[in-house]
């Protein structure tokens, strides 16, 4: 993709100015993010996660050194792995690695890292110490702020699973963990497509306790709202 310079115009309009390379991280990251010592069980870090409304947690050493982030990717594998959330520590599962960055690195370098090594990003200080985590929403919120809203056609994933609407939860799981995917389609129920995302995993199931061969319906999200090809990242 090719952007236009800050002295490049259309008529007289600029074409669009790449603002995004002014944004700092320390301007949007979370900053202090909730952490939890690497002996707490995988049930209270996720009951942690659903209360905090949150998708990652920093899992850290007495001394605040982080070890890695526990992600919703990871909860998808215990689950897959056990039926359930087993009483074990937080430790026990592999972590979700991280990438340090500083409040002074670019939003837009920032999100080149997360992509190309597929590492959440955590927030050091001068003194080496975690100030912050920059998620994929703070790297959207700080998107907004340029003028540049480009089609999501390039971007969006094609990688398309659903399920019927009367599997149960654990089908919905399996097929997210093995397919590396975030959310599955669930088919028609009166004619509206559902959707089951791990974020419904965690505050509608998890949180409430669900059994997971509960029927899949009952906790996914109708109607879904579709847009058309081509529609524009402020827009979407």
């Amino acid at each position: 993709m090719k952007f236009a310079s800050h002295n490049q115009i259309q008529g007289n309009q600029p074409l669009f100015v790449l603002s995004i390379l002014d944004l700092t991280v320390g301007n949007y990251m979370t900053a202090f993010p909730i952490s939890v010592l690497p002996d707490v069980s995988i049930p209270e870090t996720v009951g942690f996660m659903a209360r905090r409304g949150i998708g990652n947690i920093v899992v850290s050493e007495d001394d605040g050194t982080p070890l890695g982030v526990f992600t919703e990717r990871e909860i998808l594998y215990v689950l897959d792995a056990h039926k359930t959330l087993p009483n074990i520590q937080v430790s026990e599962v592999n972590l979700s690695k991280f990438e340090k960055i500083t409040p002074e690195t670019s939003v837009y370098e920032a999100a080149k890292r997360m992509l190309s090594k597929k590492s959440r990003l955590l927030v050091f200080s001068e003194h080496d110490r975690p100030i912050g985590i920059l998620t994929t929403s703070d790297i959207i919120r700080a998107f907004r702020k340029t003028g540049y809203s480009p089609s999501i056609s390039s971007v969006v994933s094609r990688k398309i699973c659903q399920c019927a609407h009367d599997d149960k939860i654990s089908d919905a799981v399996e097929t997210m963990y093995k397919k590396r995917v975030g959310s599955v389609l669930v088919e028609k129920v009166e004619d509206n497509w559902g959707i089951f995302t791990e974020r419904d995993l965690v505050f509608k199931v998890l949180n409430n306790r669900v059994q997971l061969n509960e029927k899949l319906k009952m906790y996914s999200s109708f109607p879904l709202i579709t847009v058309n090809e081509g529609i524009l990242a402020d827009e979407a």
